[in-house]
């Protein structure tokens, strides 16, 4: 896996061109039911943040990837929550807790958009919220309002400390 991040950093850093395609991959596996347990993308989007401060890409094109990435896959998680959620009450891993999704459905009646926006920064829980709010049959409208807002926030909290730190710290030695 080590192997695997050193050379996608190393293809950012000598393709910059690239970088926003790959952070809207990268971040709309880490926000894809499933497939986010598979892709280490959140070292790999610290990585880029900092590839970003170090190297002089620009931050803005890269940072809007990120919250695109990641609000599509939030969204396409929700849907398929929303649309499949018999079939995914009865698959693995949620077959396993019979009881997961109706207190989830309890606990988004009971907090609503805010579960979904505070859902986005707890690593496991990123790419389950939005499967499991789908199918507890979460309203469509609350959920893309968190989805959007938290992806813009997560966004700016994974790319940026890299992106401003690194030129914060050169600044800082000199």
């Amino acid at each position: 896996m080590e192997t695997l991040v050193t050379h996608i950093l190393d293809f950012v850093r000598l393709h910059g061109e690239w970088a926003a395609p790959i952070v809207f991959v990268l971040a709309f596996c880490e926000s894809l039911a499933f497939i986010s347990l598979l892709v280490p993308a959140t070292v790999l989007l610290w990585g880029i943040g900092a590839l970003i401060g170090a190297s002089g890409l620009d931050f803005w094109p890269i940072w809007l990837a990120a919250a695109l990435g990641a609000g599509f896959g939030d969204w396409l998680s929700y849907w398929l929550g929303y649309h499949f959620h018999r079939q995914i009450a009865q698959s693995w891993p949620l077959s396993r807790h019979p009881t997961l999704i109706p207190r989830a459905h309890a606990l988004f009646e009971k907090w609503g958009a805010p579960g979904v926006f505070i859902g986005r920064f707890f690593g496991p829980l990123r790419a389950v919220v939005p499967l499991v709010a789908g199918a507890s049959r979460m309203s469509p409208l609350p959920f893309q309002l968190a989805n959007w807002l938290s992806a813009v926030v997560w966004a700016t909290t994974t790319l940026a400390p890299g992106a401003f730190g690194v030129s914060w710290l050169k600044d800082w030695w000199h």
